[in-house]
C-alpha cells in the first residue's frame, strides 16, 4: 500500500526521489534493492492503479484532460501557429507519462545517441544506451497467430530480464500489411528488426505490454512500484507536490549541499530530510521550475519571481525542444478485415464485450496494438528538393552562426543536425499508420472506419522555454516552445504530410481509401498546406532539453553524472536532461536514464548537516 504522511514528515532518507513517473521509479526500484538504504518517492498525483483506461490497450487518449491522470499544462499562444494554445498533456500519477502514453517500445536511432556524447558527455554514446535500455527491458516474442514476416527480431537487440514488458501485439492489423507493401513500393525498406541502432525504414513496432497480466499495460508503476509495495526501505507517498529543495549553508568543495525537500500535502506544508542524494525525476516541464524555486537558475527569472539565487545556471529552462505532430485521417473502406480499426470501440456494446472478453483473458481488440512505423530521409521522402532544401538550411545557421545571437552551446547542436539531416541513414519524416481516426479539428463521421497517419518531426531547430511565473509551486511554469518560429521546422513538417499524402495515392492503400477526412490529403496548394500545418500541430509529449546535460559553459545543467552544477548532491534523471533530440519515442530513453543513474554514478555522499526537526 501506499505510505501515510507519518512515514515520511521528518524523517531521513539515503535517497530522496521527486517525482513517481516513469525514470524516478525506475531509479527508486533499483536502489531500494540494496536492503541497506532507504528511499523515499515524492509523488503528485494519485496510485491510479488498476485503473482500465491506464491499463487497456484501446483506450488510446482516454485520460489526456482528466486531471485525475494528466498535468493539463498548456503553452503560451504560439506566434508562428496563429496564436494557438498547444495541450501539453503530461502523467499526474504513479507512473507518469509511462501511464498514459500510447505504448510504443522505440529506439532511437545510433548517431542521435552518440551525438550527446560529442556535445561533451562521455560515456552517453549508443553503445551505453543499448547496454541500459536492455536491462530496463523484458521482451516476449510473438505469437503463432503473427505473420512470420511481422515477427522477426534480433535477439542480442532485446531485453530478457528487465522490468518493463516488452511484446508485439496480438496480431497485425489488415491495414498494417498493406501499409508496409505501400511503402516498400515507394523503395522503403523494410527492417527485421529497428532495435539495434538502424530505424531507418518500415518496420513492426513492439509494444509495452504485459502478456502475463491479460496482454495490459506495462509501466513504471506495474514494473518498478507493485513488485516493491512490501519493502521497509521503499516510501512512496503519493499527492505530495515538492515545493522546494533545501540546502545547507554550509557548502562541500564550494558546492551547495541538498539536506532534504519541502513538500504540500492536504494543504499544509513538511518537510522530509536526505543523507546522501536528491534526485529530481519532475520531468521536463516541473523539474526547471523547482530549480527555480530552490534558487537555481537564470539570474532575471530569479530576480522576477523573489527567490534568492543559490547557483546561476542560465541553462535552465532553456534549450526545449519537442516533437511536433499532426494527423492526415482517412475514410477506409469496410473489405479490409472483420476488426480493421479502433473503431469500433466507439460502439458501446462492441466496448462492453471487449471489456468482457478483457476479464476473462480471451483474445480482444485490447491485444491489438500500433504496430506500423515508418522512419524515412528527407532525402528518401523528397529527392527532387533535398540538395536545395539542405544548402538553404545550412545558409540559415551560417547566418544565424555570424548574428552572434545563438546562446553557447547551440552552434555545435545545429551543426550536428544538419549532419543529420543530409545522413540518409538518419531520418527526418515519421509515419505512424493509426488504425482508426484521429484528428484534433475534425469530427469522425458515425458508421465509418478511417485510418490515420501520424506524421511526427524528430529533429527540431526551434528552442523553447519553460520558466516559473512565480514563487507559488503550485503555479504552473510559463512553456513556450516557439513552434515553427524557424521556418524550417515548418517546412520539414510539411514534407511529413506530403509524403503521407504519397502514401495514400500510391497501390495498394490507395484501393484503401474512400476519400480523405480533412485537408491533409486535399490541399490545393504549397500555401494550403502550410496553413493546415500551422492550424493541425500539436505536441508528441516527447519534450527535452530544459536542463540539458552540457558543459556548464554551454549552458548546462548537469554535468555527464546528472549532478546539478553548484551542488554537491543534487541530480537530476528525466529527460529534462538531454541535450538534443532523437528520433524516438522517449520512453525506452527515460527507462534507461532510470537505470544508468543507479548504476553507472557513485554513490559516495553522506553528509552530517543539522537536520530539520519537528
Amino acid at each position: 500500500m501506499v505510505s501515510q504522511l507519518s512515514d515520511v514528515v521528518c524523517k531521513t532518507f539515503d535517497y530522496i526521489v521527486i517525482g513517481g513517473g516513469t525514470a524516478g521509479l525506475t531509479v527508486a526500484a533499483r536502489l531500494s534493492e540494496d536492503s541497506s538504504k532507504s528511499v523515499l518517492v515524492l509523488e503528485a498525483g494519485e496510485p491510479n492503479l488498476d485503473d482500465p483506461k491506464i491499463m487497456l490497450g484501446g483506450q488510446y487518449g482516454a485520460t489526456w484532460g482528466d486531471q485525475k491522470y494528466d498535468w493539463g499544462f498548456e503553452t503560451t499562444p504560439q506566434k508562428a501557429m496563429n496564436d494557438s494554445v498547444i495541450p501539453w498533456n503530461r502523467g499526474k500519477g504513479l507512473g507518469g507519462t509511462s501511464a498514459m502514453n500510447f505504448w510504443a517500445w522505440c529506439k532511437p536511432p545510433a548517431q542521435d545517441v552518440d551525438a550527446w556524447e560529442t556535445l561533451g558527455n562521455p560515456g552517453w554514446n549508443w553503445e551505453s544506451y543499448q547496454k541500459y535500455v536492455l536491462r530496463a527491458e523484458q521482451f516476449t516474442p510473438a505469437t503463432e497467430l503473427y505473420p512470420e514476416d511481422f515477427a522477426r527480431h534480433n535477439a542480442e537487440w532485446r531485453g530478457k530480464a528487465g522490468l518493463i514488458k516488452t511484446a508485439v501485439s496480438y496480431r497485425i492489423f489488415a491495414l498494417d500489411k498493406i501499409f508496409f507493401d505501400t511503402a516498400k513500393n515507394l523503395d522503403v525498406p523494410l527492417l527485421e528488426d529497428p532495435y539495434g541502432g538502424n530505424i531507418t525504414g518500415g518496420w513492426t513496432a513492439s509494444s509495452v505490454i504485459d502478456r502475463t497480466a491479460h496482454w495490459t499495460r506495462s509501466y513504471a508503476a506495474t514494473a518498478c512500484y507493485v513488485p516493491n509495495i512490501n519493502k521497509p526501505n521503499f516510501t512512496v507517498l503519493t499527492e505530495a507536490v515538492t515545493t522546494r529543495i533545501l540546502f545547507s549553508e554550509e557548502k562541500h568543495n564550494g558546492n551547495f549541499v541538498a539536506t532534504g525537500v519541502e513538500f504540500f500535502y492536504s494543504g499544509k506544508t513538511y518537510t522530509a530530510n536526505v543523507g546522501k542524494e536528491v534526485i529530481c525525476s519532475a520531468g521536463t516541464i516541473k523539474t526547471p521550475q523547482l530549480l527555480e524555486l530552490s534558487g537555481i537558475g537564470r539570474r532575471d527569472v530569479l530576480q522576477r519571481i523573489g527567490v534568492p539565487l543559490k547557483v546561476e545556471l542560465p541553462g535552465v529552462g532553456e534549450n526545449v525542444q519537442d516533437h511536433l505532430f499532426l494527423s492526415v485521417p482517412m475514410e477506409i473502406t469496410k473489405t479490409i478485415g472483420v476488426e480493421p480499426t479502433f473503431d469500433r470501440l466507439h460502439d458501446p456494446e462492441f466496448a462492453k464485450e471487449q471489456a468482457r472478453l478483457v476479464a476473462l483473458d480471451e483474445p480482444n481488440v485490447h491485444r491489438y496494438a500500433i504496430n506500423a512505423f515508418a522512419y524515412i530521409p528527407y532525402s528518401l521522402a523528397n529527392p527532387e528538393d533535398a540538395p536545395s532544401f539542405m544548402q538553404k538550411a545550412e545558409a540559415h545557421v551560417q547566418a544565424l552562426k555570424e548574428s552572434g545571437k545563438l546562446p553557447p552551446g547551440l552552434a555545435e547542436q545545429y551543426d550536428l543536425q544538419l549532419r543529420a539531416l543530409k545522413d540518409d541513414k538518419i531520418p527526418d519524416v515519421e509515419l505512424i499508420m493509426f488504425p482508426g481516426f484521429y484528428a484534433f479539428k475534425t469530427l469522425p463521421q458515425p458508421g465509418t472506419l478511417y485510418a490515420s497517419f501520424l506524421c511526427v518531426h524528430n529533429h527540431p531547430f526551434s528552442r523553447g522555454t519553460i520558466h516559473s511565473v512565480s514563487n507559488n509551486p503550485l503555479d504552473d511554469p510559463e512553456i513556450d516552445p516557439h513552434y515553427f518560429e524557424n521556418l524550417f521546422d515548418l517546412e520539414l513538417t510539411a514534407q511529413n504530410v506530403r509524403y503521407a499524402k504519397k502514401i495514400a495515392e500510391t497501390e495498394p492503400w490507395k484501393s484503401v481509401v474512400v476519400k480523405g477526412a480533412d485537408a491533409g490529403l486535399n490541399y490545393a496548394s504549397d500555401e494550403e498546406l502550410k496553413e493546415f500545418v500551422k492550424t493541425n500541430t500539436q505536441s508528441s509529449f516527447h519534450a527535452i532539453g530544459s536542463a540539458s546535460m552540457l558543459p556548464r559553459e554551454k549552458n548546462g545543467v548537469v554535468d555527464p553524472e546528472l549532478r546539478v552544477y553548484g551542488t554537491a548532491n543534487l541530480r537530476i534523471c528525466d529527460l529534462s536532461v538531454i541535450p538534443l533530440h532523437a528520433a524516438t519515442h522517449t520512453q525506452s530513453v527515460a527507462y534507461a536514464l532510470g537505470e544508468k543513474r543507479e548504476c553507472s554514478f557513485p554513490r559516495r555522499w553522506h553528509f552530517h548537516f543539522d537536520m530539520q526537526e519537528c
